[in-house]
């Protein structure tokens, strides 16, 4: 079978979900008491679901089934439109931006499900058969969501991600007919990595509002270095796995992949905004060590996860090395705990968790 490419459509629809995941992100900013609450968490989350999973339902269709011809073409770009009109839609204000927001959304599902129950006939039976599956998946999911429109409140709310959540579901409940039709894994690593380097560029804004600070001294500096350095080991970690220590040529159906990088998405985005809450000193302190260190552990078990099934059997990581790493965060906690330590502090502690793991997986 030939290699898969990823097409240069495919990288301007991805350019979209720039200002996306960027509007779920600044959710995360919204600090009050000095506690991030329930709710804006709460937000963040449902914000960031649905962008994730209409990205990820036409990266798996042009995976399995996406041509670089006209047809194709087209529904992409109609599945750019919808995005543009859900991300225009996002915001932490939903009643106010709800009709439009469902519009762009269910437009984006409605648009996938279509090419998948349109497949050409000349695809074998079980190509056809998953593509039936997940195109029925996908509508039910958009029949239950739709049933909103006749609700307000939180009632509305309920019924768009109970159709959201079957949505996502199905697939997982269909796997034995989607092993059959395997992903090209070499593809959907590299689309899934490109939309990583969308998340990890949020972090590199959060650095740049670092240094656009008005002040400068020794504290502002060495937060900026070390941040840095926390981000460039970050990337250093995840894409030198993609690109040297795992086996593109498994026949699976992609769903640690796809699931995994759910949270390795939302733990990358509160990174980011753990970035700029430490350094503007926003949060108690109590508050501001379980969230940084919690998305930090986060990326860790996530990312653990999802190479550990892709990595080649020599290279895979023991309990011991799971020990080591969770090990030192714990400790990093503990004696922040104990000694009251500035942001820049916190920041070097987690650059190093990087480095270790960045040497320890590459």
């Amino acid at each position: 079978m030939m290699e898969k490419k990823v097409t240069w459509l495919e990288l301007f629809y991805d350019l979209l979900f720039v200002a996306a995941v960027s509007k779920a992100g600044h959710v995360l900013l919204h600090a009050e008491h000095g506690v991030i609450t329930l709710e804006y968490l709460l937000k963040f989350v449902l914000i960031f679901i649905p962008v994730w999973w209409a990205w990820v339902g036409q990266t798996l269709f042009i995976n399995r089934y996406g041509q670089d011809i006209l047809s194709h073409r087209i529904f992409l770009i109609l599945q750019l439109l919808s995005v543009l009109i859900m991300t225009a839609s996002l915001s932490t204000h939903f009643d106010e931006h709800y009709l439009s927001f469902f519009v762009g959304y269910i437009g984006s599902r409605a648009f996938t499900a279509i090419q998948y129950l349109t497949i050409h006939k000349s695809k074998s039976e079980h190509q056809q058969q998953a593509a039936r599956f997940l195109g029925i998946s996908f509508i039910i999911g958009i029949v239950i969501s739709s049933g909103s429109l006749f609700f307000d409140s939180w009632v509305r709310y309920v019924i768009l991600y109970a159709g959201i959540a079957v949505d996502i579901i199905l697939p997982l409940l269909g796997r034995k007919n989607l092993v059959k039709v395997p992903v090209q894994t070499h593809h959907l690593l590299e689309r899934f990595a490109l939309f990583t380097l969308i998340l990890l560029g949020e972090s590199v804004v959060s650095i740049i509002a670092v240094l656009s600070a008005d002040q400068w001294d020794l504290k502002s500096i060495l937060f900026a270095v070390f941040t840095s350095l926390f981000v460039i080991a970050m990337w250093w970690q995840y894409f030198d796995n993609v690109e040297k220590k795992v086996s593109k040529e498994m026949q699976t159906a992609g769903q640690a992949i796809i699931y995994g990088h759910l949270f390795i998405y939302i733990s990358l985005s509160m990174i980011a905004a753990s970035i700029q809450l430490l350094y503007q000193n926003l949060l108690s302190y109590e508050f501001m060590l379980a969230f940084v260190f919690g998305s930090v552990l986060l990326y860790f078990l996530s990312t653990t996860l999802v190479f550990h099934r892709y990595r080649h059997p020599h290279l895979r990581l023991r309990p011991v090395h799971m020990v080591v790493m969770v090990g030192l965060l714990v400790a990093f906690v503990v004696v922040d705990l104990i000694y009251r330590v500035p942001g820049y502090v916190i920041m070097g502690e987690d650059m190093l968790f990087f480095l270790v793991y960045a040497k320890l997986t590459t």
